[in-house]
């Protein structure tokens, strides 16, 4: 779910084209883009893509025709997986369970009753992100030749990283943690461009790339990075529940009223059942590794045919026609200094 930061990004943020993301590197956070393709590509019932046997393919769909427009159009896409979650973040995993068990129920009934819109929209909320997706994504990003991390802990917090030390240029995510976490860029909705139904509404919206830079986001709210971690701390983040009342915009006109969650918590007479310092440490001192390298190398074209068409029924045609979008990648190791 992640910090609700939408109403305090709308001056900051500006709608890019794919075109200005060519020749840079972008990692981007796997569970997130999953998350999004399990969503997203599912028949007009709601069922998700499946093979022969029954397992899951929407997830391998998206990871393989939507990366292959990111590398037709120069972008160099690095995946970054979630590790272990935060002690801090189960109370949220439970919630999102519950939600997606009783979406699933809400599902079933609207398919008995025949409402196909509703079933599609229970069917996209009850969408899970299991370790066996997770797993066949990372064989077939393993046989394209695209590179991926596994963090030891917050993918979110692995990208930003990756972004401060300069390895790749933004982070890329449909949340906002990434920002928290201090990534210098976060690009938005590269990997779901185009036309996208709103949740529970008969209406369709242009979803276009748009980036947003955390410099520039931090001077039009006249805060800095500790302020912005403060503010959301009193929206409610995956750490915590955030205070009652409490939105985007009156968090940061408490935070610039009184410089810290700490102050703002006393003056709401709001106790956290979790320390602050705790939350806090989760963004400003994330668990992170140096134990990754970003290769890109020629897709192994029969494999991914294999495990693809063979294994899990996809067209060959189809799968042919993107891979030849794949075949304009060598065998190449570069850091951010390196485009400039």
């Amino acid at each position: 779910m992640g910090v609700n930061l939408s109403p305090l990004v709308v001056e900051a943020k500006r709608e890019i084209s794919l075109k200005e993301l060519e020749n840079l590197t972008i990692a981007i956070d796997g569970h997130n883009a999953l998350y999004q393709f399990l969503t997203i590509i599912r028949q007009p019932d709601g069922t998700p893509l499946m093979d022969r046997d029954g397992k899951i393919t929407s997830h391998l769909s998206g990871l393989l025709y939507r990366t292959s427009n990111l590398v037709e159009g120069g972008i160099k896409p690095i995946y970054v997986f979630d590790g272990k979650p935060p002690d801090l973040k189960k109370r949220e995993i439970e919630t999102r369970v519950a939600r997606r068990a009783e979406a699933s129920e809400e599902y079933a009934r609207a398919l008995e009753a025949g409402d196909m819109e509703k079933a599609f929209s229970k069917a996209m909320q009850s969408a899970r992100v299991t370790p066996e997706i997770v797993n066949d994504s990372k064989k077939l990003l393993a046989v394209l030749g695209i590179p991926f991390v596994e963090a030891p802990s917050e993918g979110e917090a692995q990208a930003a990283y990756m972004v401060k030390k300069g390895d790749v240029w933004a982070a890329a995510s449909q949340d906002f943690d990434s920002l928290l976490f201090g990534s210098l860029r976060l690009a938005r909705n590269i990997a779901i461009t185009g036309k996208r139904k709103l949740p529970r509404k008969r209406v369709y919206i242009n979803v276009r790339p748009e980036l947003i830079e955390l410099d520039s986001l931090l001077k039009k709210l006249e805060i800095n990075e500790r302020g912005l971690v403060d503010l959301a701390i009193l929206i409610g983040t995956d750490f915590n529940e955030g205070v009652k009342g409490v939105g985007p915009k009156r968090a940061l006109s408490l935070i610039k009223k009184h410089g810290s969650a700490e102050k703002a918590l006393e003056a709401l007479d709001a106790e956290p059942e979790i320390g602050v310092d705790k939350i806090k440490d989760v963004f400003l001192n994330p668990e992170v590794t140096d134990d990754y390298e970003i290769t890109w190398r020629k897709p192994e074209s029969e494999a991914v045919k294999r495990y693809l068409c063979d294994e899990r029924g996809f067209s060959e045609e189809r799968v042919e026609k993107a891979l030849s979008k794949y075949r304009g990648m060598g065998t190449e190791q570069r850091r951010i200094d390196q485009w400039f």
